[in-house]
This record gives structure tokens, C-alpha cells and sequence, in this order.
């Protein structure tokens, strides 16, 4: 009986682990098909992003409900750790398909004018993205502490790309009006991928936090400065 219990106690945790990568890797295919409709201009392609948004949203309810049953198994203080990052981590990859839902929307409003130049430069940034998280979800699946804290300081590249990419289009902004209103609607998509690599972050310190518990993580580099850079 106790070695029943045992099994059946590990294949839910396997089934939640299982749920959790299936739902980051939707996430980051979402990701990669709003980059690709971005440029290509295509709208029914967008609105099929959009729509796929609910099956991760569908996803990240679904762990919380496995979540629930692993809880009042009484799990011991690692067991706990493992939960509460799955309800961390879900968190974060509803966020990245949100943001990267988001990216397609405005993709549409974004075709309504001549194609821009730097959509190139956010097509960089989210290529970096996807990567990240992509390497990320490896991380987690294997506990892989020192892998995690690698693809944490990733995230000072996202960042000095962004601010790059925030410096052109407020330039050309300042020296063409008419493109004021496609600029715009990148800077809030290119932002939408900043805050990806944010989440992708997330997720490398709930790896620290799933190993080293409550141990202090090391500093980190940030290179965002859109808040204060000037053209």
C-alpha cells in the first residue's frame, strides 16, 4: 500500500511537470507564429493567435486544479518547493501567451500603415525571447540550477537590444510624424517581448528557489533604460 501511495504521489508530480512544459512550449510557439505574422502582414494568422490564447489560459487552470490534489497529499518541504513553483511558474508562461496574444493584436493595427524598417529590430529581440524561454523550461525540467542562472543573465541582452530598438523609433518618430502611429503600436510589441524575457527570468529564479530554497540569489544585470534614455 505505501509504495502505491508513493507511485501514485510521483506520477501526479511527473503529470504536473509534464503540464507545465506543455504549456511553456505552446507559449513559446505562440511567440514564434506572432513574430512570423508580424512579418509577413497576416491577419487571419493574427486572429488565430489571439484565439489560441484560451487553450493556455485552459492549461494554466488545469495544473492549478493538480496543483490543488499534490497539496493536501502533505507533502514534505521539498515536495512543497515544487509546488509552489509550478503555481509560479504557470503564472508566468499565462503572462508570456498574453503578451505574446498581444504582440499579434496589434500586429493587425500595425498593417494599416507601410511596413517599418525596425520590425527587423523587434523580430531580433523576439527571436532572444523564444530562445530564452525555450532554454529556460529545460532548466526547470532537469532542476538545473547553474543552467537557470546563466539564462538569467541572458535577460541583460534582451534589455540592451529593447532600449537599442526604443532609441531608433523615438528617432524616427522625431523625424517623420507620419510615423508616429505604427511606431507607437511596435514600441508597445517590442515592450510585450521585454516583459517576456522578464517572465523567462521569473521562471530561472523559481529553478534557484526549487534547489536552493530560500538561499539568497546573486545579483543580476539589468540594461533596460527606456525610462530615462533620450534619442
Amino acid at each position: 500500500m505505501h509504495d502505491h501511495i508513493v507511485k501514485s504521489y510521483d506520477d501526479e508530480r511527473r503529470r504536473l511537470l509534464d503540464e507545465t512544459l506543455r504549456m511553456g512550449e505552446m507559449a513559446a510557439a505562440q511567440l514564434e507564429a506572432a513574430l512570423d505574422v508580424v512579418q509577413r502582414r497576416d491577419d487571419k494568422a493574427a486572429a488565430r493567435i489571439i484565439g489560441n490564447d484560451e487553450a493556455i489560459d485552459a492549461l494554466e487552470q488545469e495544473i492549478s486544479h493538480d496543483v490543488m490534489k499534490l497539496a493536501l497529499r502533505g507533502p514534505m518541504a521539498r515536495d512543497l518547493r515544487e509546488i509552489l513553483a509550478a503555481i509560479r511558474v504557470a503564472s508566468d508562461i499565462e503572462r508570456i501567451g498574453d503578451y505574446a496574444a498581444n504582440v499579434a493584436k496589434r500586429s493587425k493595427a500595425l498593417n494599416l500603415s507601410p511596413p517599418l524598417p525596425q520590425i527587423n529590430g523587434m523580430h531580433a529581440i523576439g527571436t532572444l525571447a523564444v530562445q530564452q524561454l525555450r532554454d529556460v523550461l529545460i532548466a526547470y525540467r532537469d532542476s538545473d540550477v547553474e543552467a537557470a542562472q546563466r539564462i538569467r543573465a541572458r535577460d541583460a541582452e534582451i534589455d540592451t537590444a529593447y532600449t537599442a530598438l526604443f532609441r531608433e523609433l523615438l528617432t524616427y518618430m522625431m523625424e517623420d510624424a507620419r510615423s508616429i502611429t505604427p511606431c507607437t503600436h511596435l514600441l508597445f510589441m517590442a515592450k510585450n517581448i521585454e516583459r517576456i524575457g522578464d517572465h523567462a527570468t521569473n521562471i530561472a529564479e523559481n529553478v534557484w528557489f526549487l534547489v536552493k530554497g530560500e538561499e539568497q540569489l546573486p545579483p543580476r544585470e539589468k540594461r533596460d533604460d527606456s525610462n530615462t534614455v533620450a534619442p
